[in-house]
């Protein structure tokens, strides 16, 4: 039996808060129990609506967030508790690509230096001159394969487009050699034309180097590109899980119906005929009971608001979190 690259088991993150008129401190619930598995070589997306959790949970997967409750396991390791120190040999295996290019880029610094710094950080020199060479050179190599020339090497990040600038943050990423990086909305500060670019590399290199990816999107279109399976999160937990096309053509959750109704149709109108979503999201520091979805949802019923439903582990590739799922409705 194929080991997953990472394992997630009732992961749940929350951050306490203090505001309103007598400052009282409150707790956010930003991940609420969520378990996944992502499989070598494969494209987990991660869509949902803004404020949903998950550029959170994304960096609770890299364990950049401290767990308030649950178990990571990285290449069969529990990374959940584990010490900064501990963690540091893991690190060069799993990287993130940030949604800012340029922030998460130092201004002051050469697109040269920025890339090497992986390199001089995690690797032990046998010696300074070959160890600066053997960076000299992995550098270039990964200017070229993330499609950036040499020249460019001299360059700040202000002199880059923004599409050239999320080019500089995967050579970043893949400066280790890594088994799973996680790109926490990659292309959405980008132009449409731009976007199409990078997505394609991204695919190129998966195929090249046997890249595993996490994809966190808002974007539907680009996750149906790029996605092998696809999770769909909603105030935290993730309500449906499984094989891209079929949650595309087939969604089994209103939310996922809904979301995909809300899509834009090339010839006017929306991409179907389900109903749109109504009212607003809840807010994570007050999340509603049983289902966090039944106040918007059409087909909520007394059970909705009482009992929360989970996703079945045995269900097969295909999972959906909800009593009463469209495929058994209609």
């Amino acid at each position: 039996m194929i080991s997953p690259v990472l394992e997630a088991i009732g992961v749940t993150k929350t951050f306490d808060v203090t505001g309103g008129v007598l400052g009282r401190p409150r707790t956010l619930h930003a991940v609420t129990n969520v378990s996944l598995r992502v499989m070598r070589g494969e494209t987990l997306g991660l869509v949902g609506e803004s404020g949903c959790g998950k550029s959170t949970l994304g960096r609770c997967l890299l364990r950049l967030h401290t767990l308030t409750d649950g178990t990571i396991r990285f290449a069969g390791t529990d990374i959940s508790r584990l010490s900064m120190r501990a963690l540091r040999p893991l690190r060069p295996r799993m990287q993130m690509v940030f949604q800012d290019p340029y922030g998460s880029l130092n201004p002051r610094r050469r697109v040269g230096d920025l890339i090497a710094e992986p390199l001089r950080v995690h690797r032990l020199p046998s010696g300074a001159r070959r160890a600066e060479a053997e960076t000299s050179a992995r550098v270039h190599d990964l200017l070229r394969l993330v499609g950036l020339k040499e020249d460019h090497l001299a360059r700040y990040p202000h002199e880059f487009s923004g599409g050239q600038r999320q080019r500089i943050g995967i050579a970043r990423a893949l400066a280790l050699n890594p088994d799973l990086i996680v790109a926490d909305e990659p292309v959405s500060a980008l132009d449409v034309s731009v976007q199409a670019q990078v997505v394609n590399l991204l695919m190129d290199l998966q195929e090249t180097l046997g890249l595993t990816y996490v994809f966190i999107a808002h974007d539907l279109a680009v996750v149906r590109q790029i996605a092998t399976r696809t999770a769909v999160m909603y105030l935290g937990a993730i309500i449906e899980i499984g094989p891209t096309e079929q949650v595309f053509c087939t969604p089994a959750h209103p939310y996922t119906a809904a979301l995909l109704a809300a899509v834009p149709h090339p010839h006017g109108g929306a991409a179907g005929a389900r109903p749109m979503l109504r009212g607003e999201v809840a807010s994570p520091l007050s999340p509603p009971s049983g289902c966090a979805f039944h106040p918007r949802c059409p087909s909520a019923e007394a059970r909705c608001r009482v009992e929360r439903p989970m996703l079945a582990p045995d269900s097969g590739p295909r999972q959906v979190a909800c009593h009463f799922p469209l495929q058994e409705t209609g």
